[in-house]
């Protein structure tokens, strides 16, 4: 769409309230903000901070959008549900924002989700709680990455036919929505395949000693260690694993790794032979992939993770659809998000109506050695990738 239609569109939409000339120049010429929720401090300040660079590479498409010029304004959540909300409606109410992109947590979306949509706006988020676009979902809110029961599903079945003779099964779990929609994804995928759940460790947000739980895994004596947490949280985990030697005694599975930056802080010395559950990587050979793996070099001299590729595509998704509708009004740009098609970081990727849930492929990965590695980078192969969703009837997503 050319800048003159652009503003065009701007204009009609200034006239479109009655606004008299001089006031609908002014209009145009206001500066437009979207508002990334990203925990720029806490305990998930790491994946933030990849968020926001995600975000602020999506942005730089749009010096001006329909005319306006584009402002993009970060909410640090810092990890915290009731300080998001409250973050969220403040800017609602005094700055009427209405677009909003990203949360770290599955329990701040879930609550951001609400006010969102009570105020006509439009988010998108990369949490993984199956609620998010099922029995909570709203018009307002969409997820780019692939839920809880995709992730369970893509890492335990295909891991289930590669280890045939891993009969026994034990569980660490964070005691919050996110973690009990992987763990019962986890219950329900073993007991379709006839296989034995021995036990649960549950830990707190805040917890980052895992000794106690996991002397309880090796007392249980499994076949295979799965992983539940995320973050800082499995980093610690997978660690003080190592340490007691479990890697010696059973197999282990991060369901849900926050990808590349949590492989390099880990290393090959921890994440060799450990299998790991990816929304993204940045090896994967798409056409988007290879603009933004060459987009993030050239402005960060990295590779892309997960979060920074998250909330870039969910912030351009947004943008684009802003641009293509001509439209800063929230339910009319939901409306056109409804059933997109685009390409994304792994591939062919669209919206599904019935839920607004992004369908994507989810990754199975495992850690490879120190001598197979071909760069820095080269921490992990893909031996299973795959799309696993939930029916929209099943969800308990109702759109309204």
């Amino acid at each position: 769409m050319q800048r003159r239609t652009l503003l065009k569109a701007g204009l009609a939409a200034a006239g479109a309230l009655g606004l008299a000339p001089g006031i609908r120049q002014a209009f145009a010429s206001e500066p437009f903000t979207f508002y990334g929720l990203k925990s720029m401090s806490g305990p998930f300040a790491s994946y933030g901070k990849f968020a926001d660079m995600g975000s602020r590479l999506a942005v730089e498409h749009y010096p001006q959008l329909l005319g306006r010029p584009l402002h993009y304004k970060v909410i640090d959540t810092e990890g915290n549900a009731g300080k998001a909300v409250r973050k969220v409606q403040e800017a609602i109410a005094q700055d009427g924002a209405r677009f909003f992109q990203g949360c770290t947590l599955s329990s701040s979306a879930l609550a951001v989700a609400k006010e969102v949509n009570k105020a006509g706006g439009v988010f998108m988020t990369p949490v993984g709680a199956d609620e998010v676009t099922g029995k909570d979902c709203n018009s307002a809110t969409f997820r780019w990455s692939v839920p809880t029961y995709g992730a369970i599903r893509e890492t335990l079945v295909p891991l289930i036919k590669t280890l045939p003779d891993a009969k026994r099964w034990y569980t660490i779990t964070p005691q919050y929505v996110f973690g009990e929609a992987l763990l019962d994804g986890t219950r329900q995928v073993l007991d379709e395949h006839g296989l034995e759940h021995i036990g649960n460790s549950y830990h707190s947000l805040q917890e980052q000693e895992f000794s106690g739980y996991l002397t309880n895994a090796i007392v249980a004596k499994p076949d295979v260690l799965v992983l539940l947490n995320f973050g800082s949280q499995s980093n610690n985990a997978l660690r003080q694993a190592v340490n007691f030697g479990i890697k010696e005694r059973m197999k282990v599975l991060l369901v849900w790794s926050a990808g590349l930056d949590q492989f390099q802080e880990l290393g090959s010395d921890i994440l060799e032979g450990v299998y790991l559950g990816a929304q993204y990587w940045h090896q994967v050979d798409t056409p988007l992939n290879r603009e933004l793996v060459k987009a993030t070099q050239a402005k960060y001299g990295i590779n892309p993770t997960y979060p920074l590729a998250a909330d870039y595509i969910s912030t351009k998704v947004m943008l684009d659809t802003i641009a293509s509708t001509g439209s800063f009004d929230g339910p009319t740009v939901a409306n056109a998000m409804q059933g997109l098609n685009y390409q994304g970081p792994t591939g062919a990727e669209s919206i599904r109506a019935g839920d607004h849930q992004v369908i994507k492929d989810y990754y199975l990965l495992v850690g490879k050695p120190a001598d197979q590695m071909r760069d820095a980078d080269d921490l992990a192969t893909v031996i299973s990738s795959g799309r696993s969703f939930a029916s929209v009837e099943s969800t308990g997503c109702v759109l309204g």
